[in-house]
């Protein structure tokens, strides 16, 4: 499968997330794919059960891309997901296989106050 083809379902994928299309959210996926969320320690096999487990999220959801990087089957999404408009800065690795998902990563973390010893060197950004 070409970039641009990539590209295009993973803009599909998370036009599709932000939307609460959760049948159109879930086709970049194999039947097999794994997803893993290692700092809570879960693993979710199979499509049907990530679908599943999406769609009985209690929170109201909003998705901010930062950008997309990748090439060939190995494409990385950073963006901001908002919980109850809570932002969580995340990342998502992909692996294709066959055009489809077949392992993903996902990282998050919470937004902090900088300390203030190092704001001489740092410009500040809003999440």
């Amino acid at each position: 499968m070409e970039n641009q083809e990539i590209r295009k379902a993973l803009d599909q994928h998370w036009a599709a997330s932000a939307a609460g299309d959760s049948e159109a959210e879930h086709e970049i996926y194999h039947d097999d794919v794994l997803v893993e969320y290692p700092q809570s320690g879960e693993r979710i096999c199979g499509r049907h059960n990530i679908q599943a487990l999406r769609g009985h999220h209690p929170a109201k959801l909003g998705f901010t891309i930062r950008r997309i990087l990748g090439s060939g089957n190995l494409w990385i999404t950073e963006y901001v997901l908002s919980y109850n408009e809570q932002p969580t800065q995340t990342v998502s690795i992909m692996e294709f296989r066959d055009g489809k998902v077949t392992h993903e990563t996902q990282y998050f973390a919470d937004p902090f106050e900088p300390p203030a010893w190092r704001a001489q060197w740092v410009e500040h950004q809003e999440n």
